[in-house]
């Protein structure tokens, strides 16, 4: 007589199962790692919203900010908070403290111009500014000014930690560079580190620079074209 071998592995995995989930199971249905990922971009963009609004409150607690006395909104940022690309401006004019929003009027239509000629729909990247409250008669944020609101945009960045930066103007370049110099800047390449993560940067003019001179157009389009380039190497999907 021949005693059958036992399949010992065979024995230890149901055993294994049992012991794991009595009720375990199979199906032929397939799993939906779509609804998964979905899932995680919504948890991820809660935790965002969460950390702005506490980014806002912090804002909001600076003491003796005389922009803040005359402003009538504190302006945070518009469009997508889980973009590759985040885009700095300068500080909020008088539109934009009226409509709690930021780039509008001429300088937003001017700016969504210049992002679709590189194929970039304006509510695919993240706006904000370098300043969140309106200067008076709308005039370049002092040094002082400037350094007082690095702090908070430094967080703002960490907050929605794009792939690419992009500094338009010269308030967005000195918050950020505490470079001070744009025409020797623009167009350039740079690398900031926060919170040990390294991200590119390029610094470009501003929208409302352009309108006051438009013949730098030509420039700002060379910039965008390297935007576009950088884009496609990272091979970032917007």
């Amino acid at each position: 007589m021949i005693k059958k071998s036992l399949n010992q592995n065979a024995k230890y995995a149901q055993e294994l199962l049992k012991a794991v989930e009595p009720d375990f199971i199979f199906s032929d249905k397939p799993i939906n790692r779509l609804k998964e990922v979905q899932n995680n971009v919504g948890s991820k963009s809660q935790n965002k919203n969460e950390l702005l609004l506490v980014l806002k409150d912090q804002i909001n607690s600076i003491q003796n900010c005389n922009l803040k006395k005359i402003s009538k909104n504190i302006i945070m940022g518009d469009g997508d908070i889980n973009s590759p690309i985040m885009l700095i401006g300068e500080a909020p004019g008088k539109i934009e403290d009226e409509t709690n929003s930021t780039f509008q009027g001429e300088i937003g239509s001017l700016l969504s111009k210049m992002l679709f000629a590189i194929n970039i729909k304006r509510e695919k990247v993240y706006t904000t500014y370098s300043v969140n409250f309106r200067t008076p008669e709308d005039r370049k944020p002092t040094a002082q000014e400037i350094k007082r609101y690095s702090v908070f945009l430094k967080e703002h960045i960490s907050i929605i930690d794009p792939k690419i930066i992009i500094l338009m103007g010269s308030t967005a370049m000195e918050s950020i560079t505490g470079l001070n110099k744009i025409s020797n800047e623009r167009g350039k390449w740079k690398e900031i580190i926060l919170k040990n993560k390294t991200l590119p940067l390029m610094i470009t003019f501003s929208p409302s620079y352009l309108i006051r001179f438009p013949e730098n157009k030509k420039l700002s389009w060379e910039d965008l074209k390297k935007i576009k380039q950088k884009i496609q190497d990272l091979n970032i999907k917007i």
